[in-house]
């Protein structure tokens, strides 16, 4: 019952509305089941709280439709590739055996996107194997799609997402704390200017205007796509 078609990983609460939860809410709409597994609680974050942000999760995941959405609490900024944080990743993928997994860009700012990619890499390897015991059987992703966040990186694939921008835009909102609010006291930050939201849908215009498409989401792979027919790739 616990079955996802897709599951995405985040470093922090609200890298997956940034990212790609226009690719989400297509694949929702699709009648595929997708939830998200956040790594940390951003206590880290300049602005707001990590209680803040439980709750702003719950408010986007609700926008988003999304069949489950958990927190493994993995200290922010901290968190390391290492056998706890490894075996904690393994059961949760194997809890809901995705056929996709989604994660965190392979380069970026901030260091913890990479490192959460790069764990959720690790530990979908180490899932597929038998001898690692846990209480669900062993259970490998059958491909990892790692989404593009601040950085620009070229993308491998991208994802229309055409008709779904403005709901996008609406997930990342809910996220109030951390964007512009014109009578906030807090700091300022990369994310809270005013223009910040423009680049987001600019960079979604760049990605879709490559595919004729309005909008777009790019994610990079970690082996070769392979296909049956090339009008797949059509």
């Amino acid at each position: 019952m616990n079955k996802l078609d897709i599951l995405v990983f985040a470093a922090h609460p609200d890298d997956v509305e940034l990212a790609c939860s226009g690719t989400v809410l297509k694949h929702i709409s699709l009648g595929y089941k997708v939830g998200i597994v956040d790594l940390t609680k951003g206590e880290l974050g300049t602005r707001g709280s990590a209680a803040i942000r439980a709750e702003e999760s719950k408010v986007a995941s609700e926008i988003l439709g999304i069949h489950v959405r958990e927190n493994l609490g993995f200290r922010d900024g901290f968190f390391e590739i290492d056998e706890s944080h490894l075996l904690k990743v393994v059961s949760i993928i194997r809890k809901y055996k995705p056929e996709i997994i989604l994660s965190n860009a392979s380069s970026d700012r901030h260091p913890d996107h990479k490192r959460a990619g790069d764990l959720i890499s690790r530990a979908n390897f180490l899932s597929g194997l038998m001898k690692i015991e846990d209480e669900q059987p062993a259970w490998r992703a059958k491909t990892i799609y790692r989404y593009i966040q601040d950085n620009y990186v070229k993308p491998d694939v991208i994802v229309d997402i055409t008709g779904f921008d403005l709901k996008k835009l609406e997930a990342i909102k809910a996220f109030k704390s951390q964007f512009y609010d014109a009578n906030s006291t807090e700091p300022q930050t990369p994310i809270s200017k005013p223009d910040f939201l423009d680049f987001i849908l600019g960079r979604a215009k760049e990605f879709g205007r490559s595919i004729n498409a309005d909008y777009g989401e790019g994610f990079t792979v970690e082996r070769n796509i392979g296909v049956n027919n090339l009008f797949d790739l059509v």
